[in-house]
């Protein structure tokens, strides 16, 4: 059944593969969750985990965008499921 379970997890955009996909916002957001906050590995997260990372970043790029008047210098890499 975990094969189901992954299966379905990259589907809906975790995974392996959707860490790679991961602009470098993204990527920062993680390494804090790993090393700062020591919520574990971030290199496979569940579709629901990436989700949350996503909402995080969003957050950040418009407090950026509110304060500085511009947008952030790190690209959003368009979020792809599956």
């Amino acid at each position: 059944m975990d094969w189901l379970k992954n299966k379905a997890n990259t589907a809906a955009g975790g995974g392996k593969a959707s860490e790679k996909n991961e602009d470098g916002l993204d990527k920062a957001i993680d390494y804090v969750q790993e090393n700062v906050m020591g919520q574990g590995k971030q290199n496979n997260e569940s579709a629901v985990e990436q989700a949350k990372d996503e909402q995080i970043s969003d957050y950040i790029r418009g407090q950026y965008k509110s304060t500085t008047g511009s947008e952030m210098p790190i690209k959003d890499k368009e979020t792809r499921l599956g």
